[in-house]
């Protein structure tokens, strides 16, 4: 295995981690409840098929929506987007998409709130589901790289 160091960025990953965990904070001082984006977006979709979607507890976490998507947008004030770069057809990509949606439903929150947050917060159920995806993860890459070529 070989590190590209010429590309390692300490300090802008300490950043980034640091502007993530102050978010966190904000939004849990703010609504009373975890920054997990899975929780986010299911609620209202939830309340909405429930028909019971009222405005005011719902803004915060659509102003949070709403950041995720214009963010960037404000980053290109300041410099270039990274080029996007993907070997997956769009057929693979929406299905990963809907894989990775419905994990997050059926582990209780998404691997950043759980990674993020809930570890933070030294939550069993946080651990048990980040050792489960990082497991799968360094599975999947093994079985990739060594047992298919």
């Amino acid at each position: 295995m070989t590190f590209d160091w010429t590309h390692f960025t300490p300090g802008a990953a300490l950043a980034g981690g640091a502007l993530i965990g102050l978010a966190s904070a904000l939004y849990l001082l703010g609504v009373g409840r975890i920054a997990g984006i899975a929780g986010i977006v299911g609620e209202p979709l939830h309340a909405l098929s429930r028909g019971q979607l009222a405005w005011a507890p719902q803004a915060t976490r659509l102003l949070f929506l709403l950041g995720l998507l214009i963010a960037p947008w404000i980053w290109r004030l300041a410099a270039e987007l990274p080029p996007m770069q993907s070997g997956a057809s769009t057929g693979g990509l929406v299905a990963a998409g809907l894989l990775v949606g419905f994990g997050s439903r059926m582990g209780n929150g998404c691997t950043s709130g759980h990674g993020v947050c809930g570890l933070s917060r030294l939550s069993l159920r946080s651990l048990v589901n980040v050792l489960v995806f990082m497991g799968t993860g360094f599975a999947t890459v093994f079985v990739n790289r060594h047992l298919m070529g």
